[in-house]
């Protein structure tokens, strides 16, 4: 089935994802020159990116049945097609009004693109390959942040915020003609799997999918490993290392693109170590967000400005929770069937960027209330990041305990059907000790 029709769906579907990623992340790069420009507070200015990931969030579930009736190659196109129209809403809005209408389209032409991708890469792909290229997916995706974080970023300081977001479009408009032109649902000659037959079939498989303790366990996977770095590299990274750790913008933008590179190299290894070790994704998941506290803790209660290798190593251990959310997406393919994949994998996508928005507006929120109160001397100080940036622990050490319920029944789950013992690992032992005396 990996045919070289087969690799041309998946370039170009990948092509697509890149453009989509470059659009949802041009205002990582474009939060100082926002502010400037549209002179607002630090609340409604966060509400530019977050009302977007609201938007991406809200039409997870409802773009994965459409998957599943539709197919993925239309909401591709119909993504891209939304996502360029709303950029050039933005790169010639007047206000922050009209400017947050923009970046909702961008959400909304978004929330089709990467889910349709991964239904795309299941049908055109099997075994083991399928977790390898979920991993390059997020992966080469993710070069559209490079893209944003350096190409975008040079054309907005030198040129101007018009020319740039309309520039930025026009590499999804790309993507829109590329997939009319070259996508395909499935492969020729391959039978079309059962679609749901009515609205209400749809609605009870999704709560069918919702119920399976492996699609929860994908959910707060996504949840716990993703939204750190989303909320640092989509808004609130780069005035963080500008005006509070006082590095240069041009310094900033490479240390944003050093999430990616990051994730360039991990994503392979993580892709390899979840096709060999099924029953221990879990795990991989687990080290990675306590990895994650364990940088934050050190970037936060540093005495100081934290020095420059610090930060590094924070964007470092970022860069690797992108992957790393790209697990959740295993889970969803290994616990349901193939006809309800687009729901199941909309489901697990919502996790991240749900956890992404809610840390994203509390950070705003609490820049603002210390502002207000005169607890900072300015918006931006750093005194001022420490606190709001402590919001995520409240926020991903509730995704953690809600992993761990969902790890502990989908085991029970898995050995009360298969009689596969997934849970500790000299656990398994002793059982198979047992088993044999």
């Amino acid at each position: 089935m990996n045919s070289r029709r087969s690799w041309i769906v998946f370039a170009v579907g990948v092509f697509a994802y890149m453009a989509a990623v470059l659009q949802r992340s041009t205002l990582g790069v474009a939060g100082v020159d926002a502010a400037d420009r549209f002179e607002t507070s630090a609340a409604l200015l966060s509400a530019l990116a977050v009302l977007q990931l609201v938007v991406y969030a809200g039409l997870q579930i409802p773009i994965g049945l459409l998957i599943d009736r539709v197919g993925p190659k239309l909401l591709i196109t119909t993504g891209s097609a939304i996502m360029v129209v709303g950029q050039l809403v933005l790169a010639f809005a007047p206000s922050i009004g009209v400017a947050i209408a923009g970046r909702m389209l961008v959400g909304a032409g978004d929330a089709a693109v990467f889910i349709s991708l991964i239904r795309l890469i299941n049908s055109w792909f099997q075994g083991r390959s399928v977790p390898l290229l979920s991993q390059w997916t997020g992966n080469i995706g993710a070069i559209g942040q490079i893209l944003s974080a350096l190409p975008f970023a040079w054309v907005l300081h030198n040129v101007g915020w018009t020319p740039a977001f309309a520039a930025a479009a026009s590499l999804s408009f790309a993507g829109f003609v590329l997939g009319v032109a070259f996508l395909a649902d499935r492969p020729a000659g391959v039978a079309e799997q059962p679609r749901v037959a009515s609205v209400k079939d749809a609605v009870r498989g999704l709560g069918a999918t919702l119920k399976r303790p492996g699609t929860q366990l994908g959910f707060w996977t996504h949840y716990v490993t993703q939204s750190s770095g989303t909320a640092f590299a989509l808004f609130w990274g780069f005035p963080f290392l500008v005006s509070a750790v006082g590095i240069e913008q041009g310094t900033a933008s490479v240390v944003l693109v050093l999430i990616v590179l990051t994730g360039l190299v991990a994503g392979p290894i993580l892709g390899i170590l979840t096709a060999r070790f099924p029953l221990r994704r879990s795990n991989l998941v687990l080290a990675i967000t306590a990895t994650l506290g364990a940088v934050w803790a050190a970037v936060l209660l540093w005495p100081g400005v934290p020095p420059f290798w610090l930060i590094v190593l924070l964007v470092v251990a970022m860069g690797v929770g992108g992957p790393g959310s790209l697990i959740g997406f295993d889970f969803a393919r290994s616990f349901n069937p193939i006809r309800s994949l687009g729901s199941a994998n909309g489901i697990v996508n919502v996790g991240g960027f749900t956890a992404s928005f809610v840390i994203m507006f509390l950070i705003g929120v609490i820049l603002d209330a210390q502002f207000d109160a005169g607890w900072s001397s300015s918006l931006y100080d750093l005194g001022a990041f420490r606190l709001a940036f402590s919001v995520q622990y409240l926020v991903i050490g509730f995704g953690v305990v809600m992993l761990l319920r969902a790890r502990r029944r989908t085991r029970r789950k898995l050995e009360e059907d298969e009689g596969i013992s997934v849970g500790p690992i000299w656990v398994a032992l002793l059982r198979t000790w047992k088993r044999r005396g």
